[in-house]
């Protein structure tokens, strides 16, 4: 199956299989395709008109899930305004796809063969450096670091709403808190 970008009913039939596919599969590393055909609102016969097996399914759904990780990083423009305001938007357009990313970093599987993008392509990191640049980000502490707390924190955020100890409402507040204040309620000393 072509992973080009499909339009009517036959493409929002698609997208909602991949889509209930990161989620069953986030779930259940072992979800069935007749579990995934339901959490999609599918029938089985239906599900193999798009996937002809299991296997097929989790290439696309990786494909997929990459794609709209990447998307979501490319709509919040990093490159647009302040570098708080940015990085605000960068954690909430990440804790959208949150699914997408706890399947993603989930499955051993779902980087194989797959590049980080190049530290002078990467939005993230270039948003991590402007702010380092203009102050507002702690220059001393290595921008590809943050760049992994990032990621690690919204993947915990993430997977805490799904275990139900955080609101999904809550996710991305409550990780630019954390981003940009730590877990230290007394004033700095200088």
């Amino acid at each position: 199956m072509s992973t080009d970008v499909e339009s009517g009913v036959r493409g929002r039939t698609r997208r909602a299989i991949l889509s209930a596919a990161a989620l069953a599969l986030t779930r259940d590393r072992s979800a069935t395709l007749a579990m995934v055909a339901e959490e999609a609102g599918v029938g089985r016969t239906t599900l193999h008109r798009y996937f002809a097996d299991r296997e097929e399914l989790l290439v696309a759904v990786i494909e997929d899930s990459w794609q709209a990780v990447e998307k979501s990083v490319r709509d919040a423009a990093t490159d647009q305004g302040p570098p708080l305001e940015a990085m605000t938007r960068l954690v909430a357009a990440m804790v959208d796809v949150g699914d997408r990313l706890l399947f993603l970093f989930g499955d051993p599987r779902a980087s194989e063969g797959r590049e980080r993008p190049k530290p002078d392509v990467d939005p993230v990191l270039a948003l991590i450096k402007r702010g380092q640049a203009e102050g507002v980000f702690d220059r001393q502490i290595d921008a590809i670091w943050i760049r992994s707390v990032l990621w690690g924190l919204v993947y915990t955020g993430c997977a805490g709403a799904n275990e139900a100890q955080l609101p999904r409402h809550g996710v991305a507040p409550t990780v630019t808190r954390i981003l940009f204040h730590g877990i230290d309620t007394t004033p700095a000393s200088n």
